[in-house]
């Protein structure tokens, strides 16, 4: 219960207004949502044999959060109190994950599992983490407390405490196959033409 407490106490953070009305748009939160089935899925695991009534409720409810709002937090990942879920679609947390108290996700993050053997796994993130839109953390790494990631990030090794990770605007060439199928036959020469002239 007081993790669900906190939880809500986070999503009322994000709204103006009077108590009725942020009550009303946190409630009505998609976010939230997702974060009231997972919670009701940890709950019921700890049951016994009361589990098998809740766990019909439980997965239909789960059903319906990812198809409704593509927001897939399976029970089996370890969340700390206070998770926050500003908008929906494609959030996608690995059940092998751990997440702290406090934490962030935005639209379109993905948690997930990566590596070969002993060194397969997924992330272990710290307390007051915000993950921005489109970032993608992977593999057995650790994130520190008060890290941000920023949007479209790939993170895939450690990151310290207090750490800000941004997505570098740059690029490299990493192969000159270019994007012709390999049955494809190049162009006679007098044919080829410049992509600048047309």
């Amino acid at each position: 219960m007081q993790n669900v407490q906190a939880d809500l106490r986070r999503a009322l953070e994000h709204h103006e207004g009077g108590p009725a009305r942020r009550w009303l748009l946190a409630l009505s939160a998609p976010g939230t949502h997702a974060v009231l089935v997972y919670r009701l899925g940890r709950w019921a695991l700890r049951l016994g044999l009361a589990r098998l009534a809740l766990d019909p409720l439980y997965h239909v409810l789960y059903l319906l959060v990812r198809i409704c709002w593509g927001i897939e937090i399976p029970r089996a990942a370890s969340i700390g109190a206070g998770l926050y879920i500003g908008h929906f679609g494609g959030i996608n947390v690995s059940r092998r994950a751990v997440v702290g108290r406090d934490c962030t996700l935005s639209q379109g993050v993905t948690i997930g599992v990566s590596g070969q053997g002993a060194e397969r796994g997924a992330p272990v993130i710290g307390d007051d983490v915000y993950i921005g839109p489109g970032a993608r953390l992977f593999g057995a790494i650790r994130i520190g407390d008060n890290v941000k990631i920023g949007p479209n990030a790939v993170v895939h090794e450690d990151l310290p405490a207090n750490a800000v990770a941004v997505l570098d605007p740059g690029f490299r060439i990493v192969s000159y196959r270019g994007n012709r199928r390999a049955a494809a036959r190049p162009m006679p020469a007098d044919r080829r033409r410049s992509a600048s002239i047309g």
